[in-house]
């Protein structure tokens, strides 16, 4: 894979730190994990839904924390003290813990989640405020009124 330098960028630039961030995260792709596996649809417009595969995971054994324009989904398997000791011949099922982050476009909002069938749903909307959206501007069908100089200086005398 190849690699790129994006330090002259970081040098002529101000404010694009979190986009230089996000490539940096891009580009090293070989080392991001792959458990839970978790679905991105887009439900409608400007809505969105995480499906995140947590089989075996219980509402108490997660959390879900939405801070700045980052999402971060843990998830820790609790033992309940006192329940008796298995001896377990094959472990097909994974039960590690794990964390997740997501990074949110700007507007992005976390309206809710459940967990259904061993797949916790997160579901997302992006609410852009009116002063960003953008706004149709009429044009009006008269020209700019003009004033002659003749009736001007009437006026003034």
């Amino acid at each position: 894979m190849r690699s790129y330098d994006l330090s002259p960028l970081y040098r002529s630039t101000v404010g694009f730190d979190r986009l230089f961030s996000l490539l940096d995260q891009a580009t090293s792709v070989d080392n991001a994990p792959t458990y839970p596996p978790y679905n991105i649809e887009r439900t409608a417009d400007n809505a969105y839904r995480i499906s995140i595969a947590v089989a075996g995971f219980a509402e108490a054994d997660l959390s879900i924390e939405s801070r700045e324009n980052a999402l971060t989904v843990r998830g820790e398997k609790k033992t309940a003290e006192g329940a008796e000791k298995r001896e377990v011949l094959h472990q097909g099922i994974a039960a590690r813990a794990f964390e997740r982050r997501f990074q949110l476009a700007d507007y992005v909002q976390v309206t809710g989640a459940s967990l259904e069938n061993g797949l916790l749903h997160i579901d997302l909307v992006r609410e852009i405020p009116e002063a960003k959206k953008p706004r149709l501007i009429p044009i009006g069908a008269q020209g700019a009124k003009v004033i002659e100089a003749k009736v001007a200086t009437k006026q003034a005398a």
